[in-house]
C-alpha cells in the first residue's frame, strides 16, 4: 500500500433507507480506525512444549473509530445528535483509501463540542461497532 493523505480516510453515516445510502460526516479534520480481536486461551498443563493454545475463531471482535472536526449546523450533524441522544446503532460506512470499506452498525459512544471566544466551534466523536461488520477491500 502506497502512502495516502488522512483526509482520504471517509466516515459516513447511512440514511436508514432501503436501499441505504451513506453521506459523510462533514468536517471531520482527523479519524482514527482501531480493529481489535480478543483471544481465549486455552493452554493447559498438556498444552506441547507449554505454549500458549488459543480456540481459532472464538472471541469478540470490535471496532472503534475517533473523529475530529469543524462543527458544521447541517443534516449531518443534526443525524449524528438525534442517533446519540436516542442510543440508536445507525449503519456507518468507513472508506479507507488503499485498505478497503468497513460498513455496519455503531453507538456513538461519545460526541464533544468545543469552541474557543476567537475560534471556530469544534467536535469530537467516538464510534464502537454495535454488530457484524462488513468488509470490502479496495
Amino acid at each position: 500500500m502506497t502512502a495516502q493523505a488522512g483526509r482520504d480516510m471517509l466516515i459516513k453515516l447511512g440514511n436508514g433507507a432501503s436501499p441505504e445510502s451513506f453521506a459523510s460526516v462533514a468536517g471531520l479534520r482527523a479519524k482514527a480506525l482501531s480493529l481489535n480481536a480478543r483471544t481465549i486461551d486455552a493452554t493447559h498443563a498438556d498444552s506441547p512444549g507449554q505454549w500458549r493454545e488459543l480456540i481459532a475463531g472464538a472471541g469478540v471482535k470490535t471496532a472503534a473509530v475517533t473523529g475530529t472536526g469543524i462543527f458544521l449546523s447541517g443534516e449531518g450533524d443534526n443525524a449524528i445528535r438525534q442517533a446519540f441522544f436516542a442510543g440508536a446503532t445507525p449503519n456507518f460506512q468507513l472508506v479507507m483509501p488503499g485498505f478497503g470499506i468497513i460498513e455496519g452498525p455503531f453507538a456513538i459512544s461519545a460526541l464533544e463540542y468545543a469552541g474557543r471566544h476567537d475560534g471556530e466551534a469544534t467536535f469530537s466523536i467516538s464510534l464502537g461497532s454495535a454488530g457484524a461488520l462488513s468488509f470490502e477491500a479496495l
